[in-house]
């Protein structure tokens, strides 16, 4: 008789334990329908091979890139008194924000710029064969002299042909002949995930080259006051220094000029900008032929959609900008265009979000016709606008009035379901908003609905969806049918500006 070894046993019950104490999913057969697709059988070729060597690039474009020094005169203060807000270097402002250190002082990075006195350094290139050079507006902005040093040595003293602040471009001439230049990439080539260059003098180390990719392109910067440059957003090292400078592909053409960064500590953090080279060439051809940057405009002012403000106009998506005012007597006016409409597309281009809008209009030249696409009442409709130019000074300067007393003469609201207490607007009070006669309705208190939405004391409800109040009755009768949960639109002006807010009516809200 035959016995089985003990050895043998105890491996027929070790596999049996490991069997049972397998996960189900081990054991289990493959899905019918899987989440995701198996890996293929065969490893797929990569998308990124190696890694760039830019040295022959570096080599060939590099004497194209320019040193800038801009000098003021010193400015005189009192001994021992702190520059004020005008003095100092805008140079700065772009580095450090408002809670910026001051220059020479503990923590500050350095020399003075041109307003407070001294010595600005940044960065350039040459455009041209003939001395052209391009460069920003912050870095020779109130300079009293400029000089341009080449990659040689050679220095030359600079005349600004022009600078604006809106693109922050600034077109130099040096008096030289058959120099080094580079050439413009084609516009709207770059796109997110190419390699890209930087060449400039980061805290004045010249020709220093720093490379990254680009994170995004037609990025609005919302830490600048530049609503018509559609921003490349990259990863490239920048430095105080660097600005003006260029932003180079592969090929050694340029992108972009070397803008502004974003940065807690004034240093490289990993978000630069840079301003697109075909609005910079824009920029630079109208300096060099008038000496001014003209743009073009609608006369509207637009603000993001948001999903709940989407739902509440009864819109698919939150894509496009949303009209919160029309200057009387625009373009946008004389089109047809009103509060409450959102647009969706200009001459085919679409708008996914408010910032799009301002620099495809901004690049239009003034008389130029624009068709408009947006949504009205849940129809598409196309205007045509005859673009005119811009005027900086458009909507500001209106004051907000205080709100009334509990004495006052003015009929306050009886109760709405927002809880939204209003009142009636004196004809001084409309005055100085810039209000028409019988138009709009203080908000005395916005109650738990409305401050939660943003809503404050003192401002104005111009509309409620595309309704007009002028009246704390009326006010209360557009808002009659709002029920628990709803979400409407209120038209409110606050400090000259105007926008939409979308409100949302709670369970517990309290009448007036």
């Amino acid at each position: 008789m035959n016995r089985t070894p003990r050895s043998s046993l105890r491996s027929i019950f070790l596999v049996a334990a490991i069997a049972a104490a397998l996960p189900v999913a081990c054991t289990a057969q493959p899905p019918a329908n899987p989440i995701a697709q198996p890996p293929a059988a065969t490893p797929a070729p990569p998308l990124v091979s190696g890694l760039p060597d830019f040295t022959n690039l570096v080599q060939r474009v590099g004497p194209a890139v320019v040193n800038i020094r801009a000098e003021v005169a010193p400015r005189r203060t009192a001994r021992g008194q702190m520059p004020d807000e005008e003095q100092i270097p805008e140079i700065f402002r772009r580095f450090f924000g408002d809670e910026l250190p001051f220059p020479g002082g503990p923590g500050g990075p350095g020399p003075r710029g041109p307003r407070g006195g001294g010595t600005s350094l940044g960065s350039g290139f040459l455009m041209s064969a003939d001395g052209y050079v391009m460069t920003n507006h912050h870095v020779v902005d109130g300079a009293d002299s400029v000089t341009v040093t080449l990659s040689d040595r050679r220095e030359f003293p600079a005349k600004v042909v022009g600078s604006d602040e809106q693109s922050d471009v600034a077109l130099l001439k040096i008096d030289a002949k058959g120099l080094p230049f580079l050439r413009m990439a084609p516009a709207n080539a770059t796109k997110a995930g190419q390699w890209v260059i930087a060449i400039g003098s980061p805290f004045g180390l010249d020709h220093s080259v720093t490379a990254g990719i680009v994170s995004a392109v037609g990025r609005a910067n919302p830490y600048a006051n530049q609503r018509y440059v559609p921003f490349i957003q990259t990863d490239v090292a920048i430095n105080q220094g660097n600005s003006g400078g260029p932003l180079l592909n592969t090929s050694g053409e340029v992108v972009g000029i070397n803008s502004q960064i974003f940065s807690n500590s004034g240093g490289y953090m990993g978000v630069s900008f840079a301003i697109p080279i075909d609005v910079a060439m824009s920029a630079a051809e109208q300096l060099r032929a008038t000496g001014k940057v003209s743009r073009g405009q609608l006369g509207v002012q637009v603000q993001a959609l948001t999903s709940e403000s989407a739902k509440a106009l009864g819109l698919p998506d939150s894509s496009g900008a949303l009209i919160a005012d029309v200057l009387p007597g625009s373009p946008a006016e004389k089109a047809g265009i009103e509060r409450g409409d959102v647009i969706r597309a200009v001459d085919g281009r679409t708008i996914d979000d408010s910032a799009d809008l301002p620099p495809i209009i901004g690049n239009m030249a003034p008389g130029t016709k624009a068709k408009v696409t947006l949504i009205r009442d849940g129809r598409t409709i196309d205007k045509t606008v005859t673009v005119n130019e811009l005027d900086e000074l458009a909507g500001n300067g209106r004051a907000t009035p205080r709100p009334a007393t509990d004495g006052g003469s003015a009929k306050p609201s009886s109760g709405n379901a927002l809880g939204l207490v209003g009142q009636d607007l004196s004809a001084g009070e409309r005055q100085r908003l810039g209000l028409r006669s019988g138009e709009g309705v203080l908000i005395r208190n916005p109650g738990d609905s409305g401050a939660e939405a943003g809503l404050r004391p003192g401002d104005v409800v111009l509309q409620v969806g595309r309704s007009a109040v002028g009246s704390a009755a009326a006010l209360d009768k557009e808002l009659g049918s709002v029920k628990s949960g709803d979400t409407v639109m209120l038209l409110v002006r606050r400090q000259g500006s105007t926008q939409f807010i979308a409100v949302t009516a709670q369970d517990d809200a309290q009448t007036g």
